[in-house]
């Protein structure tokens, strides 16, 4: 049983959008949920022994790197459980993707400063300050896309799009968008387990333009980065198969891009 210390606040949905479903079909009105109030396990502390390191990937002169010891494996944990909190399902929010590519659980949520804050400060110095003539923005998005693996889930080939950011209004009660001059500019998939942890497969896999491809094994606290959206700059990529009885869980967190008022 939890300590009073430990105990989870209450959640409730912040917005509810149309939600794709793996093989098919919509459910309209799928949550995204917040926290009734900041959960203490998600209000991230100096951590003087991280020390954040770039490791850039090769794919052709497409943009790829993974930054490792982003998060310690107590925050790992403290983001799993909150998202089993909020609750998986087959169905994701405002995600459209077409039958069998997006084959495992989703939830989102909208997270507070205290855990997208210092997470940012932490690895700022290391991801690109301009891209696409538009300045690194000083924060994340704070709308969480968080995914789990179960035994045979995948996410079959494909990009991710481009996103507003997100935020929680003062009152906690709705998932604000930002203005339209900032837009997200890389996926960070941030793993919150592994191999190490026990789970079986679950690489990431990135291809480039000749369809040669690097498989990116997710290690508990690191993150790994790409371009995404639309265009030639996108790197294609997939979430390989996780085989074995340990789920394997990622976050994905958009990096944005742009000046606000501009």
């Amino acid at each position: 049983m939890e300590s009073p210390s430990q105990a989870w606040p209450g959640h409730h949905p912040v917005a509810y959008l149309p939600g794709s479903l793996p093989m098919g079909g919509v459910v309209p009105m799928t949550p995204v949920h917040a926290f009734d109030s900041v959960p203490s396990a998600l209000q991230l502390q100096e951590q003087p022994a991280l020390q954040p390191h770039r490791s850039d990937i090769d794919l052709g002169g497409l943009l790829a790197f993974v930054i490792d010891q982003v998060v310690t494996p107590a925050e790992a944990d403290a983001m799993v459980q909150a998202s089993e909190q909020c609750g998986y399902r087959d169905e994701a929010p405002g995600i459209a993707t077409p039958p069998g590519m997006r084959m495992n659980k989703s939830v989102h949520w909208v997270a507070d400063t205290e855990l997208l804050g210092p997470m940012f400060a932490r690895i700022a110095h290391l991801l690109p300050p301009v891209l696409d003539g538009e300045p690194l923005f000083a924060a994340f998005s704070h709308r969480i896309n968080m995914y789990r693996y179960d035994a045979n889930d995948v996410f079959n080939r494909h990009t991710d799009g481009n996103w507003p950011g997100y935020s929680l209004s003062p009152d906690r009660s709705t998932m604000l968008e930002w203005g339209p001059e900032l837009r997200s500019g890389l996926t960070m998939l941030l793993y919150l387990n592994g191999p190490a942890d026990g789970v079986q497969g679950g690489n990431t896999r990135l291809f480039n333009r000749d369809g040669r491809f690097v498989d990116v094994s997710p290690v508990k606290g690191s993150a790994l980065f790409f371009r995404h959206g639309f265009g030639p700059a996108s790197v294609v990529h997939e979430g390989c198969r996780v085989s074995g009885a340990v789920s394997k869980y990622v976050a994905r967190i958009n990096v944005m891009y742009g000046e606000p008022g501009a």
